[in-house]
């Protein structure tokens, strides 16, 4: 365990025990969410490879044309 975070165990170890049970709760509950956003974020990534190879593929067959914002 690193020095932070044992310090700041030990300052809510000092709170009364539902304080440290809100402390506990929000922590876990962070941590939850870190793990959820890293996964979403992980499948994101991959999906959004998987479109620019198809982009890719396809402007190098000849399937794109360029963008005429003047006359769109």
């Amino acid at each position: 365990m690193t020095k932070l975070l044992n310090k700041a165990l030990d300052e809510v170890s000092k709170l009364a025990a539902d304080e440290q049970d809100s402390v506990a709760r929000w922590l876990l509950d962070e941590l939850e969410s870190e793990r959820h956003w890293d996964e979403a974020f992980r499948n994101f990534s991959d999906k959004l490879g998987n479109l620019a190879d198809e982009a890719l593929r396809e402007h190098r067959s000849g399937g794109t044309c360029p963008l005429d914002f003047d006359n769109s």
